[in-house]
């Protein structure tokens, strides 16, 4: 059965940085897309960063642009997440999603999620 679990999340103070990891089981990891999304309390889920299957593409939210880089590595059945500069508005439970449609900034493109990892950041 396929599975995604993500790990790497943590308390860091504003200006810091983590890197979220997101496990794949199962063989398939290099047939599809994947994308990172995140949840803070009282607000929808919402598109984080986007890699395509080989990871040639990669598309990121405007709000973290410039911070954050999404890579993946299909030998290891891994997605990564790296998070620079963090700010308190990054606070979250992160989730990493298998890509399944064509479109890919919401989160109906997607038919697979991991459990999240929670990050926090302090001012």
């Amino acid at each position: 059965q396929e599975q995604l679990v993500e790990s790497g999340g943590g308390l860091v103070q504003a200006g810091g940085s983590l890197r979220l990891s997101c496990a794949a089981s199962g063989r398939t990891f290099g047939q599809y897309a994947m994308g990172w999304f995140r949840q803070a309390p009282g607000k929808e889920r919402e598109f984080v960063a986007y890699i395509s299957l080989t990871g040639s593409r990669t598309d990121s939210a405007d709000s973290v642009k410039g911070r954050f880089t999404i890579s993946r590595d299909n030998t290891k059945n891994t997605l990564y997440l790296q998070m620079n500069s963090l700010k308190p508005e990054d606070t979250a439970v992160y989730y990493c999603a298998r890509n399944s449609e064509p479109y890919y900034h919401v989160p109906g493109g997607y038919d697979l999620w991991g459990q999240g990892t929670q990050v926090t950041v302090s001012s």
